[in-house]
């Protein structure tokens, strides 16, 4: 007898069931990286809190709580649970309605816009965010820092990040926000890991915790290299990824090492963009003093080299360097030693 069906050959509920079960713990295609039972389940609890908090929001289908039909209300924000997914899949089953509530709780009532501070000079920073992840007006309001990732004016409140799109509300001129955001990023401090390559050449990726702004960051690059990896002006670059909000990652070429590390950044970005809250970027990128050249490619599906431009001419400028000669393949990537003919 085959599955699925009874003795006189009607398919019984038994096979449907357990199709709708399998169906059930498939990977959700938006809320990653829960199943889309988790995520039916995460959507119910959002609604319910967000209704008592008095917002008139319901899923929108794409991975947002939207304002929908007669329940829209003027200034009502959407809210994205892309982030929520990803904190609440590391939690028990019983502390999710309870996360939910801190999460939303970081929302202002419906109708108001987020507070501003009165000390601005001290309590305004500059933000990197995903552009994919807010809403597609917004972006058009504030600056693009490397293709797909803006700066936004953003306030800590100690328990949430609050970032204002409005720039006029800030009441100050975007010099200025700027100003004030680099300042205050560059007090801020970084916990330092260094993880280093077990089996290869003794590749090493700094990787750099500690807030909301870590990434951002980024944007102070040579602070960051100053006082926490106590870098000064390195003469072949450093490669860097932020790929969630609080995580920044940074290798500091000097030798041929950079070949692993560049596998392990391109391995550690990956994962922390996939699965961590806050997501901002997944790409490695070559910096040199004040210019950043992506140097991965997702365009296929896979991540791709993209070793052109300076990034490039470094490699063989620390190839020569080290070995008296250049000795590159077509791509611009140094051969390795093992792999050369002959004798130094």
């Amino acid at each position: 007898m085959s599955a699925g069906k009874s003795r006189d050959g009607r398919r019984s509920g038994r096979g449907g069931s357990r199709r709708h079960n399998d169906d059930a713990d498939r990977p959700h295609p938006v809320l990653t990286p829960l199943t889309v039972r988790q995520a039916d389940r995460l959507v119910r609890l959002a609604e319910a809190v967000v209704a008592e908090r008095g917002f008139p929001l319901r899923y929108d289908g794409a991975g947002a709580l939207v304002a929908t039909g007669d329940c829209q209300v003027k200034d009502t924000p959407s809210a994205g649970l892309a982030n929520l997914a990803r904190t609440v899949s590391g939690l028990p089953r019983q502390q999710w309605r309870s996360a939910v509530v801190a999460h939303f709780g970081q929302m202002p009532p419906p109708g108001e816009r987020p507070m501003v501070p009165e000390d601005l000079e001290n309590e305004l920073y500059l933000r990197l965010v995903c552009a994919a992840t807010i809403e597609r007006g917004w972006t058009d309001r504030v600056p693009e820092f490397v293709p797909g990732v803006v700066t936004a004016p953003a306030t800590y409140t100690g328990r949430a990040v609050a970032m204002h799109f409005d720039i006029d509300s800030l009441g100050v001129s975007w010099e200025e926000i700027t100003r004030m955001g680099l300042a205050n990023l560059r007090r801020l401090k970084d916990n330092v890991e260094l993880v280093r390559d077990p089996v290869g050449d003794g590749g090493e990726v700094a990787m750099l915790t500690g807030g909301m702004f870590t990434a951002s960051r980024a944007l102070v690059l040579d602070t960051v290299l100053r006082e926490s990896l106590h870098v000064e002006n390195p003469p072949f670059g450093c490669l860097v990824a932020m790929p969630s909000r609080d995580m920044l990652l940074i290798h500091v070429l000097r030798d041929q090492t950079v070949i692993n590390a560049f596998g392990m950044l391109l391995n550690l970005a990956n994962c922390f963009f996939a699965d961590s809250p806050g997501p901002v970027s997944p790409h490695v990128y070559y910096v040199t003093g004040d210019e950043w050249q992506q140097v991965t490619d997702y365009s296929t599906g896979t991540a791709q080299l993209q070793a052109g431009g300076r990034f490039s001419e470094t490699l063989r400028r620390l190839d020569g360097a080290i070995f008296g000669e250049p000795d590159v393949r077509g791509d611009g990537i140094p051969v390795p030693p093992a792999s050369r003919g002959g004798s130094r």
